[in-house]
């Protein structure tokens, strides 16, 4: 058979490798060179109009824009500010009013020097006080000047609203109401002394408008404004007390707004400063101040005595959890009266053994106090503070499953 088919067949012609792309001859583009020439010839014209286009449209720019200074410049000429409307006319007056009752109280350690005696100053704290009456006793927070209760060589200074600055040293504190009263050592004379006018607490609304004088972060003589958020918040006082009754309110205070007056419309005393809410660390609106009343209360009693007595019923309480799981839901029980103390002479009873079983028995249960509830311990603390030492007050408790009343003499610590 005559064979036609010219493949030559290999061991190669399994091989799977794609064939090569043939490549072009050198005829196939012979107009390339110049197409390069030309391309470049084209940008580079197209550059240079750009630049000298740019070039112009920024010599305008130059041209039509004026020259940074002018030598015939003049101030403009100012108008008058608007008169002040009713409220800023009401804030500026009660600014003026009471900004020499307010002052600065400093906290500062003195330091011997390293090759002298003559003594060197840090000050170490900062608050804010008033000045309540013209013998120069300032009021103030008791956390304000704290420091100079607890470490040596620690002075207090008093600074006036005219920057002149005095000695004060410490006439009492009252750490459970976050209040302390110093004297000014060598004070002003008395007709140049603001003692602040006080203003009732205890008609005081929500909503009312209510002014703060202080010295923020050092800022002497600052005023802020707000309302009265709440007239009945309970805050705690750095010993950890409650004092109730406390005004929340929205005027700004921070850091060394501390022991500073809030006042009412007419610029009289409604409240110290004391606190704010903040998750922040910053000012969020949430301000509380101790109300006046209990400042008038407690003030007058350390310009008397040099201390102030805490109200107090003469009991100790049994622990709530273990109340509550003896099946007791509400009140809160006597572990202990103290020896002739107001429950004591009251007849209350705390916790005891029987004598002739020698089991012990519950000690009664105290419900209510003046007709207001106590469910449980921080109830009753909060009512409790309320409460003035020598007050006659109704408590009603129970014991052996029946409710009681009796008539006890509020005491104090």
């Amino acid at each position: 058979m005559p064979v036609n088919d010219r493949r030559a067949r290999s061991d190669d012609d399994d091989d799977d490798t794609p064939p090569r792309r043939p490549r072009r001859g050198p005829d196939q583009f012979p107009l390339r060179p110049l197409l390069y020439v030309l391309l470049v010839v084209f940008g580079v014209g197209a550059g240079m109009g750009v630049f000298w286009l740019g070039g112009q449209l920024l010599n305008k720019a130059r041209r039509d824009t004026p020259a940074a200074t002018n030598p015939d410049a003049k101030p403009k000429e100012a108008v008058a500010n608007a008169p002040l409307d009713g409220e800023e006319t009401e804030a500026h007056a009660l600014f003026e009013g009471d900004k020499d009752s307010v002052v600065n109280v400093d906290t500062v350690l003195l330091k011997r020097g390293q090759f002298d005696d003559r003594a060197a100053e840090q000050q170490t704290g900062t608050g804010s006080g008033f000045v309540w009456d013209a013998d120069g006793r300032i009021v103030t927070n008791y956390h304000v000047i704290e420091d100079a209760t607890k470490r040596p060589n620690m002075a207090i200074r008093v600074v006036m609203a005219d920057r002149r600055a005095y000695d004060g040293r410490i006439v009492g504190t009252a750490p459970d109401y976050d209040l302390a009263v110093v004297q000014m050592l060598n004070p002003p004379p008395k007709e140049k002394l603001r003692p602040i006018q006080v203003a009732t607490s205890t008609d005081l609304k929500v909503g009312q408008k209510v002014f703060a004088i202080g010295n923020p972060f050092g800022l002497s003589l600052t005023l802020t404004t707000g309302i009265i958020s709440n007239v009945d918040r309970t805050i705690e006082a750095p010993t950890g007390a409650p004092i109730p009754g406390a005004i929340q309110h929205t005027a700004q205070i921070n850091p060394g707004n501390s022991g500073g007056p809030l006042l009412n419309r007419a610029g009289k005393l409604i409240g110290v400063n004391t606190s704010i809410t903040t998750p922040s660390g910053g000012n969020v609106g949430i301000g509380f101040s101790i109300p006046s009343d209990t400042v008038n209360q407690v003030v007058t009693e350390i310009v008397r005595t040099g201390r102030t007595a805490r109200p107090d019923l003469g009991v100790r309480l049994y622990d709530q959890k273990k109340l509550r799981r003896a099946g007791y839901e509400k009140g809160v029980m006597i572990a202990e009266v103290i020896p002739n103390g107001s429950a004591d002479r009251a007849k209350l009873h705390g916790l005891r053994r029987n004598p002739e079983t020698g089991k012990a028995e519950p000690g009664d249960i105290i419900l209510a106090i003046n007709g207001e509830e106590v469910p449980g311990v921080d109830d009753f603390q909060r009512v409790v503070a309320k409460l003035k030492p020598g007050q006659q007050v109704q408590v009603r408790y129970l014991r052996d499953e029946v409710e009681r009343e009796v008539t006890l003499t509020v005491g104090g610590v």
